[in-house]
């Protein structure tokens, strides 16, 4: 499953990137309206509805991240109110952060009818949720903190998908991150690692540690999978 996981991996990051990118001015001119710095609430939409962070979890999922750009990102939903803090470091979306979660679903659903049309987006919905289920939540990773994501009644198949996408690349984020430990690299050391056979074998690695879910799907639905993913980029 290496090979396939490698294959389908920037085929689901270009499927992800590309709804952002159709939504992305509904999505300012919502925050704008609402009076809401969007900030962590793009990405942790599928998330926080469910359970909540605490500090340490954010610093897993941003791992990549500069601590202290997401520090300040924390303070201003703290500031205007989308998400409050339990005193011990337990973070919770508050119901004005819930509201723009949901207005933010309600953009992505548009988003995704519109440049996912005349795709087959349940079929698809199925089988990134099939791999999701399958997929290791390793204890202190990421994917244990986001997945499974946030689908309320009725959220429409194109939401279903970005959402279930999103969620798998924090399970190759994950598998990722086991990877460059195993070779005794830090975060920073794997962000500013060259080409050459040590980020060869740390790739390797990785692909490795990413490829198992798929192997719920038979060949035929790996393919579909694929194939139908790339034709939404």
């Amino acid at each position: 499953m290496d090979v396939y996981a490698a294959a389908i991996a920037p085929v689901i990051d270009a499927a992800h990137v590309n709804v952002h990118a159709a939504a992305r001015r509904a999505a300012t001119e919502l925050a704008a309206a609402s009076g809401i710095t969007p900030g962590l609430l793009f990405d942790l939409r599928f998330t926080l509805p469910l359970r909540p962070l605490t500090r340490d979890g954010l610093a897993v999922i941003y791992r990549y991240h500069d601590a202290a750009d997401r520090d300040g990102d924390l303070q201003e939903h703290l500031d205007e109110g989308t998400l409050a803090d339990a005193g011990d470091g337990t973070l919770r979306l508050t119901a004005r952060g819930l509201e723009f979660v949901h207005r933010l679903y309600g953009i992505h659903a548009a988003a995704t009818a519109r440049v996912w049309a005349e795709h087959d987006l349940p079929l698809l919905a199925g089988l990134a949720g099939r791999v999701l289920e399958r997929a290791e939540r390793v204890p202190g990773g990421a994917l244990e903190l986001v997945a499974p994501p946030y689908e309320p009644a009725g959220t429409p198949p194109g939401v279903l998908l970005f959402n279930r996408l999103a969620a798998l690349r924090h399970h190759r984020a994950d598998a990722h991150a086991a990877a460059w430990r195993a070779a005794g690299l830090t975060a920073a050391g794997i962000v500013g690692l060259r080409d050459g056979p040590l980020r060869a074998r740390v790739e390797a690695e990785t692909n490795l540690r990413a490829g198992p879910p798929y192997g719920v799907l038979s060949a035929a639905e790996r393919e579909t999978l694929y194939e139908g993913l790339l034709k939404l980029v």
